[in-house]
């Protein structure tokens, strides 16, 4: 009769076994329950109600060549039917509109439940520089605002 050997594969490989079969899970759990940063202040731009809420607290990061950073915008109810085009970008100064128009970096773009927007920034945005946010309505007026990049 042979002899089993004890090593640490035979004692160890059921809670192994189990610990794969348990952690796509956990996986799923925390890719269904994110946490993001808080949210910054809602601010009224011409007849939309904005709060926008930065998708990580990482410094902006490069994107096809560009920097960016990843909001997600909420809009007041049945304002994004009102919305034809809008973007953002961080800058010290009010960047015009038709900076946009060559490509389609700082587009928000998603669903009538929430925005998505990569919006251009430099690779270290500095005090004294703001969000931009330029909206323009099916009527061709242009709404902007802006919040104050925050201090690190």
């Amino acid at each position: 009769m042979a002899q089993r050997s004890d090593n640490w594969w035979q004692r160890n490989k059921f809670k192994l076994n189990a610990l794969v079969l348990i952690l796509p899970f956990w996986f799923l759990y925390e890719a269904m329950n994110p946490v993001f940063p808080p949210s910054w202040p809602t601010q009224k731009v011409g007849a939309f109600e904005v709060t926008p809420t930065p998708l990580t607290l990482d410094a902006p990061y490069q994107h096809h060549g560009d920097w960016v950073k990843d909001f997600s915008l909420q809009f007041c109810e049945g304002c994004v039917a009102n919305i034809r085009q809008a973007y953002m970008a961080i800058a010290a100064e009010q960047p015009a509109i038709e900076d946009f128009a060559e490509a389609d970096l700082s587009i928000l773009h998603g669903s009538s439940f929430a925005q998505h927007v990569h919006a251009k920034a430099t690779a270290a945005p500095k005090a004294g520089d703001k969000v931009w946010l330029l909206i323009e309505d099916w009527q061709g007026q242009l709404h902007v605002g802006s919040w104050d990049w925050p201090q690190s």
